[in-house]
């Protein structure tokens, strides 16, 4: 059919699609082209077993797990009158491998929304020119403004803008969507107090539960919880803090200290999360204890179409062919810190199990060149290998326990994945280590999985450093990057251990946002330490 005043635009499928907006690290604006596309940039992923009181008090054959993809990084929560949404024409996607063949295609839940546009005060109303306005008391634009306080029917009158989505599982060639034909509804931006007056009730009832599958699942805006002294760090590690201060006694613990300059402090994210029974992710269906594989693999991707179709001069447009990649992530740090700059989009198109073709930068990271330089600490890998060779990082990132290597290469199955061993019950928030598996007695963090509360920048930073950047006289780690995740000195519990599904705290709102650290006092300071409902 011929369209008048249509353009169409082929685009590369190994480069992605470039889109011109502009966005703000465990995988924050990680490679050139992402960084244009902020809407489709995983910024971090998380896979843990649910932390929550009653999934800790169900036996281990009824527990669940819940894997969380954050996209949109840094966002300010005073970015009116446009507020954040996720992309109409994005397809999200989590990934799970179950058989160990490092190819996570066995099973996929895949997200798409869509956005609407409603008229103030309902049917009738007029449309209003921003996304959130609170609800007129009255049709139309007379009386009173009052505040939102649903997601759909009385209350979301002023919810002008409003996005709903779909969850489908693919198996194989089988496709179900979930949740038996309803409407869910993705929780909008925190727009401040007067428009949404009781914002935590109203995310709460953007949780949906599929009672035939026992699965929930949550779309909308959550507080940021990646932490990291951003401009430092890429100021080629000029840290706030040198040697040998960050060897003192005491470092690990210290979870407070007033050191760093957090880049995300009163930032949110956009946050997809979607937990699932355990028995039936696992390749028997089979509880962890007795599954012949009880360990997973995952990676959470977005896609775009390879085509896309601008229509005339009024910008509107739709996109045709084929699904193509355009950014993935699994374990955190790798495309910012392993992957070198001229690889990044290369690395960002290809598949989880193809990553051998990368594995010269695991061998050679050039984060452990630039520890040695500018600390002055040799690079001493765990497992003893060379520091030129690292044979240690590619077991802990591209291989099942128990997979070995082909002498010095990866050999196959070579995937990099987030690996999680659901047999591990999950820890109580209150007793949560940052330092997650790597580097303390609780087994149910980082690289088992990931939680949002995991310092995956400090243990990186260790992991990659090796047995010179672990121990200390003291007894302590270096600690380079002390603190909440990736920062030195802001807390961890700065935004608080969310306890419960989507285990993600509640966004700053919009008025009262305030971009500090957690040793600073006043409106909007961090609280520094509580748990959060």
């Amino acid at each position: 059919m011929k369209r008048s005043a249509t353009l169409f635009v082929p685009l590369l499928a190994s480069i992605a699609l470039a889109w011109a907006i502009t966005a703000e690290a465990a995988s924050h604006r990680e490679a050139p082209l992402i960084a244009m596309d902020p809407a489709a940039d995983n910024t971090d992923v998380y896979a843990f077993v649910s932390y929550d009181a009653p999934n800790i008090a169900r036996a281990p054959a009824e527990r669940k797990v819940t894997f969380v993809l954050n996209v949109n990084p840094g966002q300010d929560p005073a970015d009116a009158p446009n507020f954040y949404n996720f992309d109409d024409r994005v397809l999200y996607a989590v990934n799970i491998d179950n058989n160990r063949d490092g190819k996570a295609d066995d099973i996929v839940y895949e997200f798409r929304f869509k956005t609407e546009n409603r008229p103030i005060g309902g049917s009738g109303g007029l449309t209003s020119p921003v996304p959130y306005l609170g609800n007129p008391h009255i049709t139309g634009l007379g009386g009173l403004l009052q505040g939102i306080t649903a997601l759909d029917g009385p209350g979301s009158e002023g919810l002008t803008r409003r996005q709903t989505f779909t969850v489908t599982e693919v198996r194989g060639h089988h496709r179900t969507p979930l949740f038996g034909g309803r409407t869910l509804i993705a929780v909008p931006s925190n727009a401040g107090p007067a428009t949404m007056p009781d914002y935590a009730a109203l995310a709460a009832q953007g949780i949906y539960t599929d009672a035939a599958t026992g699965i929930r699942v949550f779309a909308g805006q959550r507080a940021e919880t990646f932490y990291i002294d951003l401009g430092a760090v890429f100021d080629t590690l000029n840290l706030r803090r040198y040697l040998p201060l960050l060897t003192g006694p005491g470092e690990d613990a210290d979870n407070v200290n007033p050191y760093g300059v957090n880049r995300f402090s009163g930032a949110n994210v956009s946050t997809i999360a979607i937990e699932v029974p355990i028995t039936r992710i696992t390749s028997d269906g089979k509880p962890a204890a007795t599954s012949a594989n009880p360990v997973v693999g995952m990676y959470a991707s977005t896609a775009r179409k390879t085509v896309r179709v601008s229509r005339g001069s009024n910008m509107d447009s739709d996109e045709e062919g084929q699904w193509v990649q355009v950014s993935r992530m699994a374990n955190p740090l790798i495309n910012e810190l392993i992957i070198n700059t001229p690889a990044k989009d290369k690395w960002n198109a290809a598949e989880p199990e193809d990553e051998a073709q990368f594995q010269t930068f695991y061998k050679n990271p050039v984060i452990a060149t630039a520890l040695d330089l500018v600390y002055h600490v040799p690079i001493a890998p765990i497992n003893g290998s060379p520091a030129s060779n690292r044979t240690d990082l590619m077991s802990i990132l591209l291989k099942y326990p128990g997979q070995a290597l082909d002498g010095s290469n990866c050999g196959q199955p070579c995937s990099e994945l987030l690996r999680l061993d659901l047999r591990v019950p999950p820890t109580p928030p209150e007793s949560q280590s940052r330092l997650g598996a790597a580097l303390s007695a609780d087994k149910a963090g980082w690289p088992n999985g990931r939680r949002p509360n995991d310092d995956v920048t400090d243990i990186a930073v260790r992991v990659v450093g090796g047995t010179n950047y672990i121990v200390n006289k003291a007894g302590d780690g270096v600690n380079f990057l002390a603190g909440a995740p990736g920062v030195v000195g802001v807390d961890i519990t700065a935004n608080g251990i969310a306890r419960n599904f989507p285990f993600l705290p509640t966004p700053y709102d919009s008025k009262n946002r305030r971009h500090v650290d957690c040793d600073e006092t006043g409106p909007g300071a961090n609280p520094c330490g509580p748990l959060v409902p």
